[in-house]
């Protein structure tokens, strides 16, 4: 049985219990937003499905777009008790799963190549030079712009801020958390602190609302009350107007992602 043919992916091919899915050359924004249509798609006509193989045979290119989508799928597969399969993944693709951690929670047959050196840095030419924002001048130019702004702000808030986050528990101003930038490059990010010293400790008896690699919970009973307002405000961010000005996320780009473990 096949699916009708979509124009980024290959048409699943299920058989026995068995669903496989070629992905694209490229994987990115546009062909994970389809990945996770299909993806529904498989499991609303089979809801019993055994077993998700995804070929990654073709598959030269993934970004963070691409790996969060796989997180997703992941998820559903554990919801179905369906069993996935990532095979014949190539070189850049590993290399990405690997800086984010994912390489220990999938299940990976790795492809049988071995690149030349002219390959391996046709490889890490791409692996950098995926987008233009990423080196473009005129986009650092006005990160460092608004980060020296941001940071002048911050100081002015930083007072008052800091008074009424130890009047309300005695605990740090600031939190930090390590997250990952370009290809899962781990850096520290920093915020005022809105939750309880002990949050992250707690994190695993409170409900996770959203799909994917990242942690929401509307009504998280971890936030202080002095935390509410400043996420109400947006004012728990200001400090990271320092991890912009170090070039280790942007004023404009995709949320930095916390590793998986």
């Amino acid at each position: 049985m096949q699916f009708p043919v979509q124009p980024l992916l290959m048409a699943p091919l299920y058989s026995d219990g068995i669903c496989l899915l070629r992905l694209p050359l490229a994987f990115t924004v546009t062909e994970a937003m389809e990945f996770r249509s299909i993806c529904q798609t498989i499991f609303q006509r089979y809801p019993q499905l055994q077993k998700l193989s995804l070929d990654f045979s073709e598959t030269t290119f993934i970004d963070s777009s691409g790996i969060g989508a796989l997180v997703i799928c992941r998820r559903t597969c554990q919801e179905h008790r369906t069993q996935l399969m990532l095979h014949d993944v190539g070189s850049q693709v590993m290399m990405a799963l690997s800086m984010t951690d994912l390489d220990k929670v999938f299940t990976i047959e790795v492809a049988d190549e071995t690149p030349s050196v002219s390959a391996t840095r046709d490889v890490e030419k791409q692996l950098y030079t995926a987008h233009p924002s990423v080196t473009s001048p005129a986009k650092r130019g006005l990160d460092i712009v608004g980060a020296i702004v941001g940071l002048g702000l911050t100081a002015l808030i930083f007072v008052p801020i800091a008074i009424a986050i130890k009047l309300e528990d005695g605990g740090p101003i600031f939190f930090g958390q390590i997250r990952c930038s370009w290809m899962g490059k781990r850096f520290r990010i920093w915020k005022f602190r809105s939750m309880v010293t002990n949050a992250e400790a707690l994190k695993h008896q409170i409900e996770n609302e959203v799909e994917g690699p990242l942690f929401k919970n509307k009504n998280d009973p971890r936030i202080t009350r002095i935390g509410r307002f400043l996420r109400k405000t947006s004012l728990d961010e200001f400090p990271q107007f320092w991890n912009v000005l170090k070039g280790e996320m942007s004023l404009v780009g995709t949320r930095p992602r916390p590793p998986m473990s």
